[in-house]
């Protein structure tokens, strides 16, 4: 069956939820979705209304911000080409903004205030305007005061104007999250004072008698640098709930397919701080699509999606029972089940979770000493090149620097952080090669460094040790300029960084197709490269989307300018850089 002609059947969900929160109908049970209808909007022409409601997950109702009355807000189908305005009131006693991620538009619509516009007062509307120029998995989200934590998200599906590169029978989208009812300037508030405030899986002597945790030494050693190889997720499952489309496990999502069809996965992580590690128990699952575009198709048994990342994966179940998707959280604080299945009702096993992670050598940027035959007891040298200024003399030194990574390396074919002993297939970047050949093969012209930099003690984050709030300059480029931008990781965390209005190349030794993205997460201690070609004028944000590190300072403005009698320097041949039209 041709997936056009079940289109209709794209969406199934599971059951209402309460408290008077109304779901959108892609997320819903027991009906099929239509191109257009409640939920799901569509055509030139779209309104939003962002404003409060009560949101309701088991037995607890908490207050959350929301977009048509709906979390996730509702879904936007777009056609690839089409022409959109979209009118958003605000209804909330605060300023909020819309940002469309992942979406080339000029910068004045692109929804950051302080940045590309002043936002959206209260009581007022703003009206978006602009082409839609690319086709795939999207979402969007507020740009103010922490709203996308309490609720303001939802998806965009962009069709594309010619032929479907991945064809399928039947598509589900999977919007994930991380929900609290604590609001997040209270969880900020409690980080600040103390940084592994909700770390509530740390080392402990049943942990050591049972194999699970370090040796006495080697935890003595990571106290001497005041560091913790637990400290993994700034915000866990002590506080968070883990939602698939607004729901939890206990709510039981469900999609539903016919045995052998290929089903098509939109997964969109709209956490607020929450990398999921995504699999399905029976399953192989083919990525078709990372961040919208098409990648060569690549079969694996599980993969990390960072904050904001999308990925598109065909699943084809051939038996007639239900599939779990498990979504396990970074640290493996928590989880959530959804349930894939041939009819309603049906409920997927939930697996227990599986041991939390330990930090290593790699994640300090250090060599590791271990696999050469050192113990942790003889890295208290390298421990104190961690601190060596002279190591990356582009910081700004301060309280905000409590570490630099001494040998940072390429990580980009290292499975990501908690994955690293998985006894099946899992992705990592360099599996990822671009469907179409990268649009511009020009070497890059120059090469910047950009440290994530970070106190986690004090709850400090920056890029070179410099806040946003500190005023610093712009990273300034050339328009069409081609530029290597090399990402080096100085903290223990992975950082997922998405540039606003641009598509990147992700250096991963696949020249010629390597992935293009809009957000790539930085593992830790690791150096990161991307090839830019800086083919969006305005002013663009530049930021860790965890939402905390951001709102604490991990965040710059990327302005790209027009050079006076030399637009298209380089002998740039008009491919656009963002390779939007795969």
């Amino acid at each position: 069956m041709h997936h056009q002609l079940t289109r209709r059947g794209f969406f199934a969900g599971a059951a209402a939820l309460g408290g008077g929160l109304a779901v959108p109908s892609w997320a819903r049970s027991g009906h099929d979705g239509h191109l257009a209808g409640p939920g799901i909007l569509s055509g030139a022409d779209i309104r939003l209304s962002v404003g409060h409601r009560p949101f309701r997950l088991g037995k607890r109702t908490g207050h959350a911000i929301t977009v048509n009355d709906s979390l996730p807000g509702p879904l936007l189908r777009l056609r690839e080409g089409q022409n959109l305005r979209i009118a958003v009131t605000n209804r909330l006693k605060e300023d909020t903004s819309i940002h469309w991620h992942g979406l080339l538009l000029p910068f004045h619509m692109d929804g950051v205030p302080g940045v590309s516009f002043p936002g959206i007062r209260p009581g007022e509307t703003f009206t978006y305007e602009f082409p839609v120029r690319q086709a795939g998995t999207y979402w969007y989200h507020s740009h103010s005061n922490m709203q996308e934590a309490m609720g303001l998200y939802g998806a965009i599906v962009i069709d594309p104007a010619g032929a479907e590169p991945a064809p399928y029978d039947r598509e589900h989208i999977l919007v994930l999250a991380d929900w609290s009812f604590l609001h997040p300037h209270a969880i900020l508030k409690k980080l600040k004072q103390r940084g592994g405030y909700f770390n509530r899986q740390k080392q402990t002597l049943g942990g050591l008698v049972a194999g699970r945790d370090q040796p006495a030494g080697d935890r003595a050693m990571w106290g001497r640098m005041r560091m913790d190889p637990t400290d993994i997720s700034d915000v866990t499952g002590a506080t968070y709930s883990y939602l698939v489309n607004g729901h939890d496990t206990a709510g039981n999502w469900t999609g539903l397919f016919a045995p052998g069809e290929r089903v098509r996965l939109r997964i969109v992580n709209a956490s607020a701080m929450t990398n999921f590690n995504i699999r399905i128990p029976g399953l192989s699952m083919t990525v078709v699509q990372a961040d919208g575009l098409a990648v060569q198709p690549v079969e694996t048994d599980e993969f990390q999606i960072a904050v904001a990342e999308t990925y598109d994966v065909i699943v084809q179940p051939r038996e007639a029972k239900p599939y779990g998707f498990i979504a396990e959280a970074l640290d493996r604080s928590g989880q959530v089940r959804a349930t894939l299945a041939p009819r309603m009702g049906m409920v997927a096993p939930v697996p227990p979770l599986r041991d939390r992670p330990l930090l290593g050598m790699k994640d300090m940027g250090m060599t590791d000493h271990a696999a050469m035959g050192h113990d942790m007891a003889g890295m208290d040298h390298g421990a104190m090149k961690m601190r060596d200024k002279s190591a990356a003399p582009g910081i700004t030194y301060g309280p905000g620097v409590a570490t630099v990574s001494p040998s940072p390396m390429d990580r980009t074919g290292d499975r990501p952080t908690g994955l690293e002993d998985a006894p099946h297939r899992v992705l990592t970047y360099r599996d990822l090669r671009s469907l179409d050949p990268n649009p511009d093969r020009r070497a890059p012209s120059r090469q910047i460094d950009v440290h994530l930099t970070a106190n986690m003690e004090r709850y400090m984050w920056s890029f070179d040790g410099v806040k946003l709030s500190e005023n610093p300059e712009p990273i300034a480029f050339r328009h069409n300029e081609r530029v290597r931008v090399n990402l080096i990781n100085d903290t223990m965390m992975p950082h997922p960084i998405h540039l606003h209005g641009h598509f990147f190349e992700v250096v991963t030794g696949n020249p010629g197709h390597h992935p293009m993205k809009h957000t790539v997460n930085v593992l830790p201690g690791s150096r990161l490269s991307f090839d830019l070609t800086a083919d969006a004028p305005g002013d663009w944000a530049f930021h860790c989307h965890m939402l905390m590190h951001m709102h604490s300072g991990m965040m710059r403005v990327v302005t790209v300018r027009h050079e006076h009698g030399r637009e298209g320097e380089g002998g740039h041949d008009g491919h656009h850089g963002h390779g939007g039209h795969q």
